[in-house]
C-alpha cells in the first residue's frame, strides 16, 4: 500500500462557488503531499471507476477554479438507497476505493450527499477497510441543518436581491402605461431562504418586493390576489417573489408539473412564476411579466458574495484537515459567533445529525402578514451577501473561467452494471 489517496466528488445542483471548495480541497491536500483524485459526475464516477487525476492540473488552473462557476468535475443527482437495498453498489465503491488506495473520501453536496458519505463510512468500518468519509456542505437552498448557512447560498441570495432590486426599478419606470405586476420565481422546494433573500432588495413598506411567497406558508389564492390588487392601487405596481415550492393548504405543490419524481425522489415542479402571472392577469386584468432565473441564480459567479466565497474555501480546507486527522463521518459546518461585526468559524459536526434533515425558515423570520421578512431575518441574511469577489476578465470583456484537462485515471476493475 502507498501513502493513500483522497477522492473528491461533487453532487447535486452546482453553485457559483462549489469549484472554490474543490480548489481549496486540492490545494490543501497538495500542501500535505496527498494525491487527489476526483470522480466524474459525483458518486456515479466512483461506481464507474471514472476518475480524474488532479495532479495533472497546473497550480494556476487549480487556483482559477476558485473563480469559475459550475462543477468542474461534473455532478449528478443520484441517491444511493440503504445498505441492504444497494449492497452491491456500496461493495463496488469499496472495491474502487481499494483499487486506487483511496483512504479519504470527500463528498461535496447537500442532505443526500451527507447521507451517502455517512453510509459509506459505516460500510467501510464494518468491512474493516480504513476509509475516512467527510461530507462537505453545498446548496443554494440553504437547507442543511446544524450549519449557520450553506456555501453557495450567499451568492445565489446576492444575485436574487440584486436582480429583484434592478427589475423593480424597471417595473416602476413602466408601470403607468405598461406592466403593473412582476413575478420573480426562485429555487426552494421546501425552504424559503432564497425567497427571503429577495426581501433584501428593499426595506420600506412600499419597496419591492411587496409580496414574498414562502413554501413554509400555505398559498391562499384569494388572499394573494387581494394583496396584489391593494398594492397596485397604493403603489402603482407590485413585485412578487415566489418560491418554486409553495403549496396549497392540502400540501400539494402549486406548481406540481405531474412529471413524476427526480433521481432523489422529489416531485418535478413546473414554473410557479408563469402560473401566478396567468392567475393575476386572468382574475385581476392586470398586465404581468414574469421571470424564472433558474440556473442563472446558482451560476452567476460574476456577482458572487465575498463572504460566500470565503465560506466555500474554508469548508474545503477544513474537510482535508478533518480527513487527514481521521475525523470520520463528519462535515465542516459554519458557526456564526457574532452578527455585528459578522464573525464566524468552522467546526466539525457529525453527519448523522445532518443527513436527510432539512432546515426551513424559522417563524421569527417571516413577518406577521406572511408576505415579508422580519428584522431578525435581515440581520441573518445581510452578512451572507456582503462583499464582491468578481472573476478576472479577458480582453474581449468576458470572464476568464478555467477548463481543466480532466486526465483520466487508468481503470483497474471490470465495468460495473
Amino acid at each position: 500500500m502507498g501513502k493513500g489517496t483522497l477522492l473528491y466528488a461533487q453532487s447535486g445542483g452546482v453553485t457559483a462557488v462549489i469549484n472554490a471548495t474543490a480548489s481549496a480541497v486540492i490545494q490543501a491536500a497538495r500542501a500535505r503531499k496527498v494525491k487527489v483524485l476526483a470522480a466524474r459526475n459525483g458518486i456515479l464516477g466512483a461506481l464507474r471507476e471514472d476518475l480524474v487525476d488532479t495532479s495533472k492540473e497546473s497550480a494556476a488552473a487549480i487556483r482559477a477554479l476558485a473563480h469559475t462557476p459550475g462543477g468542474a468535475f461534473g455532478s449528478c443527482r443520484y441517491k444511493l438507497k440503504s445498505l441492504e437495498q444497494d449492497g452491491a453498489k456500496y461493495q463496488r465503491l469499496l472495491e474502487v476505493f481499494k483499487a486506487h488506495d483511496v483512504r479519504w473520501f470527500l463528498y461535496n453536496g447537500g442532505n443526500d450527499s451527507a447521507d451517502t458519505a455517512l453510509k459509506l463510512s459505516k460500510m467501510a468500518a464494518a468491512s474493516g477497510y480504513p476509509l475516512t468519509c467527510i461530507g462537505v456542505p453545498k446548496t443554494v437552498d440553504n437547507d442543511l441543518v446544524v450549519t449557520d448557512c450553506c456555501p453557495g447560498f450567499g451568492s445565489a441570495a446576492k444575485y436574487t436581491a440584486v436582480s429583484v432590486a434592478e427589475a423593480a426599478l424597471d417595473v416602476a419606470a413602466m408601470a403607468d402605461t405598461s406592466t403593473k405586476v412582476f413575478v420573480y420565481e426562485v429555487m426552494g422546494r421546501h425552504a424559503g431562504w432564497l425567497a427571503a433573500a429577495g426581501g433584501l432588495a428593499g426595506a420600506g413598506k412600499d419597496d419591492a418586493p411587496q409580496i414574498i411567497l414562502f413554501p413554509e406558508i400555505a398559498y391562499d389564492e384569494a388572499k394573494f390576489l387581494a394583496r396584489v390588487q391593494e398594492t397596485v392601487k397604493r403603489v402603482g405596481w407590485c413585485v412578487v417573489v415566489v418560491s418554486e415550492g409553495i403549496r396549497h393548504p392540502d400540501g400539494t405543490f402549486v406548481a406540481d408539473a405531474g412529471a413524476g419524481k427526480d433521481a432523489f425522489g422529489h416531485s418535478q415542479l413546473g414554473g410557479v412564476g408563469p402560473l401566478l402571472a396567468a392567475t393575476v392577469k386572468d382574475k385581476l386584468g392586470l398586465k404581468v411579466h414574469w421571470t424564472v432565473p433558474d440556473y442563472l441564480q446558482r451560476s452567476a459567479r460574476h456577482l458572487a458574495s465575498k463572504t460566500d466565497l470565503a465560506h466555500a474555501q474554508a469548508v474545503g480546507t477544513a474537510a482535508v484537515d478533518y480527513a487527514l486527522k481521521g475525523l470520520n463521518g463528519v462535515m465542516p459546518v459554519i458557526v456564526r459567533t457574532s452578527d455585528r461585526p459578522y464573525r464566524w468559524k468552522i467546526e466539525p459536526a457529525a453527519l448523522d445529525r445532518i443527513a436527510n434533515a432539512e432546515k426551513t425558515m424559522p417563524k421569527g423570520f417571516i413577518d406577521k402578514s406572511g408576505y415579508g421578512i422580519t428584522a431578525a431575518c435581515r440581520t441573518y441574511l445581510e452578512p451572507l451577501v456582503r462583499g464582491e469577489a468578481p472573476p478576472p476578465y479577458r480582453p474581449d470583456g468576458l470572464p476568464n473561467y478555467v477548463r481543466l484537462r480532466l486526465t483520466a485515471v487508468a481503470r483497474k476493475l471490470p465495468p460495473f452494471g
